[in-house]
């Protein structure tokens, strides 16, 4: 996995949305600056494994999915007799 890399309108969004928290739930405020550094610290240390649930849940989905498929085809399938001549 490489990097997680924001664009600079995310990066917006995720640096005010630490503020806000900061803000509302410690009664602290945080600059621009240090809140940016804690989404690159929080990226690069937690991110991981953000990512790896994100796979993990995509494979489960993917896999239940494929089950259902193949279950749909086999419930598809018509009665066949075999007659011989």
């Amino acid at each position: 996995m490489s990097d997680i890399e924001f664009t600079s309108e995310e990066k917006e969004i995720l640096v005010h949305k630490i503020q806000s928290y900061f803000h509302k739930e410690l009664s602290e405020e945080i600059g621009q600056f240090d809140a940016e550094f804690l989404l690159d610290f929080f990226s690069k240390e937690i991110g991981a494994y953000h990512y790896n649930r994100g796979l993990q849940d995509a494979r489960t989905l993917i896999e239940e999915n494929a089950q259902n498929i193949t279950q749909t085809f086999y419930e598809m399938e018509k009665v066949t007799e075999f007659v011989k001549s």
